[in-house]
């Protein structure tokens, strides 16, 4: 069982062996080759046009082979796409792929401030301030999403001889609870992870980000002129943070019905979703699973505000126990969100709540 690595040392057989293989995963998926030998696919270096290669070598303790690999990551892949909305919505605008990300626990980056401005003189003897930026220092931990199931060395022999695919329903499923805490994390819902003196944060529970105040659909009076007004203040603020857009505008499940309604009675040719795409900046409306209530999340969709920082994408790994009776496999990722301010604590993340 793989328990953990701590300070480059593997406590398990499992973290063990990863350790042994700098952290190449391909090693914990060995596979049967039509040849009846065992095999595992590692990472050989980038061609000329930087993508990845990868070389197979002999190993002696393969149980799956090729096809029943690929049919177990086709159902992680289908179930860990199916609920990723804020990530796969940031992983498209902005993202980092950390090369064997796996055997790094922090990604480190600076903040920078600004200089005054420029003064003006009619002959530029007079001295303007000698400043300089001043830097700062900034941590998101990578922290390793995981789930584990297992089957017996039986059930895989039952599967070949009466020829039938392996039950994939604990991948799919393993695949899911990844893929929902990836999302939680992200729109703040589920408490990122603290180490090394960072903490990863959410849309809503970020320290740094703006806070509006927005009137639930349910209050005596409400239309959907108060909601377009209050969207045009938050909007308000990400641009007196000096953050432009475009955003995103995502809402809380309580606002399904309400964003598909007419927006106005008396002409019903649009929908409040539609009103709302129709403002300067606002590239997409959406309400998220994992976004409760009735609130509101205005998020500027560039590199300085958010990034998806990737360092695995889902893998499913696999080992044996008890003499090679019963197959592990754990399904597991490294996909954080990396919510950044300047130096000053600015931001283009703006977070509404009743």
């Amino acid at each position: 069982m793989m328990d953990y690595v701590l300070n480059g040392v593997g406590h398990g057989s499992l973290a063990a062996r990863l350790i042994a293989n700098n952290f190449d995963v391909g090693m914990m998926r060995p596979f049967v080759g039509t040849d009846g030998r065992s095999y595992v696919s590692v990472f050989n270096g980038r061609d000329g046009q930087g993508n990845p290669t990868y070389r197979n070598i002999v190993t002696n303790d393969a149980l799956l082979r090729k096809d029943e690999w690929i049919h177990f990551d086709t159902a992680v892949v289908k179930a860990a796409v199916a609920r990723l909305k804020a990530w796969a919505d940031l992983e498209q605008a902005n993202s980092l792929v950390i090369p064997n990300g796996w055997g790094k626990t922090v990604l480190e980056s600076q903040t920078q401030s600004n200089i005054s401005d420029a003064i003006m003189s009619m002959d530029g003897v007079v001295e303007s301030d000698n400043d300089r930026p001043v830097y700062g220092l900034r941590g998101l931990p990578l922290p390793i999403f995981h789930k584990d199931f297992r089957m017996s060395a039986r059930q895989l022999a039952t599967s070949r001889n009466s020829n039938t695919p392996l039950d994939t329903t604990n991948a799919s499923l393993a695949g899911t609870k990844i893929s929902e805490a990836v999302e939680k994390v992200t729109v703040g819902t589920l408490t990122g992870m603290s180490f090394d003196g960072y903490t990863v944060y959410g849309y809503t529970n970020w320290p740094s980000r703006l806070t509006a105040t927005i009137t639930a659909p349910t209050t005596g009076g409400w239309t959907p002129s108060v909601l377009l007004s209050e969207i045009l203040s938050m909007r308000d603020q990400s641009i007196a943070a000096h953050y432009y857009g475009p955003w995103k505008a995502y809402f809380g499940i309580g606002w399904t019905a309400y964003l598909d309604a007419d927006y106005s009675e008396l002409k019903g040719d649009l929908t409040l979703r539609d009103r709302l795409l129709k403002l300067d900046g606002i590239t997409g409306v959406a309400t998220l699973d994992f976004l409760s209530g009735f609130q509101v999340l205005l998020i500027q969709m560039t590199p300085e505000v958010a990034r998806a920082v990737i360092a695995m994408r889902p893998q499913t790994l696999q080992w044996e126990e008890k003499g090679g009776m019963e197959i592990c496999m754990k399904v597991m990722c490294v996909m954080v969100p990396e919510l950044r301010a300047d130096y000053n604590g600015n931001t283009g993340i703006v977070h509404g709540s009743t």
